[in-house]
């Protein structure tokens, strides 16, 4: 693999611009709703952001300083006035109308009405919410770091929860988040979005409050292995003991894995045949580590 080299320093802001934003992928967005002094609406949406803390629960997004021009942006205005703002989320359902959002309307223009989105009142703050956002949280800004004064400078918006509205529709019956019900959308590079649902989704189960047998505890045939990915690998050192040997030598009985030990590549075999298990079900780690195992007694 051939790695390019790329320096920040010598690299024109734009160009790193995308290959920062092409790397750092996908993002969540802010559908961002501020007021001004006057009270007028502004709606705009931010991709540098994500939740940094949970008690306090603290959400941070950068308003950066436009790469071409060096101006900034209307929602850094009212929010250095005011300190509050309204974070909604994106789903599939409003994406395009959140495109409209990041035109650059003059200030005096509501984009909620450009984007054809409902207005509605906050309970504790000022800035109004968006009714078709399924999750929306109410802010008070904390602080406000400035990064540079160049253009692509961000300005760190590090903002307070003080309350939280989410659709009931898209809970499931434990009155968590289902991903697949609030459907939504995260920002990559240039034009390009992703939607975080459907077959885009899949469950990673890994013990974290137990320690588990590592990487460097598989046998050197399991970790040279022809057939196995590097994600096999990780699922089988996510385990949290060697497979038992008895328990191996015992599948040698098993009529299906012993066509698989008088192949003309009996490891390979074994090895593929667990593959097919770790892609198909993740819960089977044990059974396709036993079958992996068995390439050490052969």
């Amino acid at each position: 693999m051939e790695m390019r080299k790329i320096d920040p320093k010598t690299t024109p802001t734009r160009d790193f611009h995308q290959y920062l934003l092409g790397a750092v992928a996908p993002r969540p967005i802010a559908f961002v709703s501020t007021v001004d002094e006057n009270g007028n609406p502004n709606l705009a949406p931010y991709s540098f952001f994500n939740a940094f803390s949970s008690n306090p629960p603290i959400l941070v997004f950068s308003s950066n300083r436009r790469v071409v021009d060096n101006t900034t942006k209307d929602t850094l205005a009212n929010v250095q006035a005011t300190k509050e703002v309204v974070v909604n989320v994106v789903n599939y359902n409003i994406v395009r109308q959140m495109a409209v959002t990041s035109v650059q309307f003059d200030s005096d223009i509501s984009e909620f009405e450009k984007a054809g989105l409902t207005p509605i009142p906050s309970d504790l703050v000022k800035p109004f919410r968006v009714k078709e956002s399924p999750a929306q949280m109410e802010c008070v800004v904390k602080e406000i770091l400035t990064l540079g004064e160049h253009g692509g400078a961000g300005h760190l918006i590090i903002c307070e929860v003080v309350r939280m509205h989410i659709d009931e529709s898209v809970l499931d019956e434990r009155n968590r988040i289902n991903p697949h019900k609030i459907d939504l959308m995260g920002r990559m590079g240039r034009a390009y979005y992703s939607r975080a649902s459907g077959d885009a989704i899949y469950t990673i189960v890994q013990e974290v409050t137990q320690l588990t047998i590592g990487f460097d505890q598989l046998p050197a045939s399991i970790k040279n292995s022809a057939v196995l990915t590097g994600n096999n690998l990780g699922q089988l050192a996510g385990l949290k003991k060697v497979p038992n040997k008895e328990e191996v030598l015992a599948l040698k009985e098993v009529k299906e894995i012993q066509a698989l030990l008088d192949s003309e590549n009996a490891q390979n075999a074994l090895h593929t045949y667990a593959k097919e298990i770790l892609d198909a079900d993740d819960s089977k780690r044990a059974e396709a580590a036993r079958i992996v195992w068995l390439s050490e007694y052969i």
